[in-house]
């Protein structure tokens, strides 16, 4: 075999950055604006911390994503998953966008209902549904994907009690080839259990089913598994349906895809180590198109939130203190901590500065506002000598801070939309002491 010739490196614009001379600007690393409104300009109005998104970014790849899969498939539906992000702003962008609603809680699921998402346009999934919210999802139309036998049972009372048969689905759990396996949501399919589920549910009379839900797991990078998820669901619908004559009019394949955000531990950018999104709708689609019949395509639903929403928010933060650490290392104290991202223990998240600094890098740590340990936004970052009040950007971070966030220690930061024509609006305001007191009782003997 001939050997191929020696050939250097490409240096990347990031590392561009820190080979220059060490009195340059790391300019590869300063984040100025947001959709053209300065970064200094919304701390002086809105203080700091502070979470920013992109109504322009929001929109744009909810709809590259659907151009995407339906150049694959013909019946695809978006349904915006609101434990990624569910606040009412975020919320009504991809409902306008065409997205329904899925709902993992009562909580979740009063909160479309309020948003005036339908009952017929919500998707209720999670592994506990309280009886008196999984009634009303039943009443107002919901489609249902049972988790556990439990909830089956509950859906026959209700079917009891309404004197009809209702239409449900069943989540599925398999092998895909990823690991860890969730395999503690739904029904097994290797094992047998589903359709030993669908045998009770048949011998009931009560319930019919008419879809087929999975979800994989959480920033999957491997899109085959996608395909072998389709390929198995299709398998068992046919099987269903030969066995006891349903008709399977959806196939959910939940969530999962990633977004352009670096896992810890994996060292290739982002751009290289997650696979573009057209990849997972090519898998999908030609498994579903090579084994189906015109006239008897399901409706395809995918539940992704993170690809959707993750790189349209941005966190705001200000370095307040400097210190030297007894190794030598440099460390600086932001105002935001792991009590905002939530992410920050799984993701090597980017920093930039939001100005531009000058001088030589050296390897720092960034660390939060919390009286803990673990509260370290980077454990290893090259950055130049920053003085205090210097703003920092980090992102992507629009997928699962704002609903896993803590009221510890700190108030809750205020949260802006800047619209598509370039205008800051408050889509959350800052917390108080009031918002954080309010449910709180005083009993008459401790006043």
């Amino acid at each position: 075999m001939k050997k191929k010739a020696y050939q250097k490196p490409a240096i990347t614009k990031l590392q561009v950055g820190f080979l220059r001379d060490k009195s340059s600007t790391l300019s590869s690393l300063v984040r100025k604006e947001i959709d053209g409104v300065p970064v200094k300009d919304l701390l002086r109005r809105y203080g700091s911390p502070l979470f920013v998104f992109s109504e322009k970014r929001l929109r744009e790849q909810i709809r590259y994503a659907r151009r995407i899969f339906e150049s694959q498939y013909p019946r695809v539906e978006f349904s915006w998953s609101y434990k990624t992000n569910y606040l009412d702003a975020i919320c009504r962008i991809f409902h306008q966008e065409g997205a329904t609603a899925e709902v993992v809680s009562d909580f979740e699921y009063e909160k479309a209902r309020r948003l005036g998402v339908p009952g017929e346009k919500i998707i209720f999934n999670g592994p506990y549904k309280p009886k008196n919210i999984l009634r009303r999802a039943v009443e107002e139309g919901a489609r249902i994907n049972a988790d556990s036998l439990d909830e089956i049972l509950d859906l026959e009372e209700i079917a009891s009690e309404q004197g009809r048969k209702l239409s449900i689905g069943l989540r599925i759990n398999m092998d895909t080839g990823i690991y860890p396996r969730w395999d503690r949501f739904g029904f097994n399919l290797e094992s047998g259990e589903v359709l030993q589920v669908a045998q009770r549910i048949a011998a009931g009379g009560k319930l019919e089913v008419v879809g087929l839900h999975c979800h994989q797991g959480t920033f999957i990078l491997e899109p085959e598994a996608y395909a072998r998820a389709t390929e198995k669901l299709l398998t068992l619908a046919r099987q269903l349906e030969e066995k006891f004559g349903w008709n399977i009019e959806y196939l959910d394949l939940g969530g999962g895809f990633p977004s352009r955000n670096r896992l810890k531990g994996v060292y290739l950018p982002p751009e290289v180590a997650v696979p573009p999104l057209a990849d997972y709708a090519e898998r999908i689609g030609r498994v579903l198109l090579s084994r189906l019949q015109p006239g008897e395509y399901p409706l395809l639903i995918l539940e992704s939130g993170r690809a959707l929403v993750d790189e349209a928010g941005f966190l705001l933060t200000t370095v307040r203190a400097i210190k030297r650490l007894p190794t030598g290392q440099r460390a600086y104290v932001l105002d935001a901590g792991v009590n905002l991202l939530f992410t920050a223990f799984w993701y090597s998240l980017k920093v930039e500065l939001g100005d531009e600094i000058l001088g030589p890098p050296e390897p720092c740590v960034l660390y939060g506002p919390l009286c803990m340990n673990i509260d370290v936004v980077e454990e290893s970052i090259l950055l130049p000598p920053l003085p205090r009040e210097t703003p920092l950007v980090i992102s992507p971070v629009g997928a699962y801070n704002i609903t896993q966030w803590m009221q510890f220690i700190t108030y809750r930061p205020p949260v802006v939309l800047i619209t598509e024509e370039g205008h800051p609006e408050i889509i959350r305001k800052a917390e108080t002491l009031e918002d954080i007191v309010r449910l709180e009782n005083l009993p008459e003997h401790l006043r």
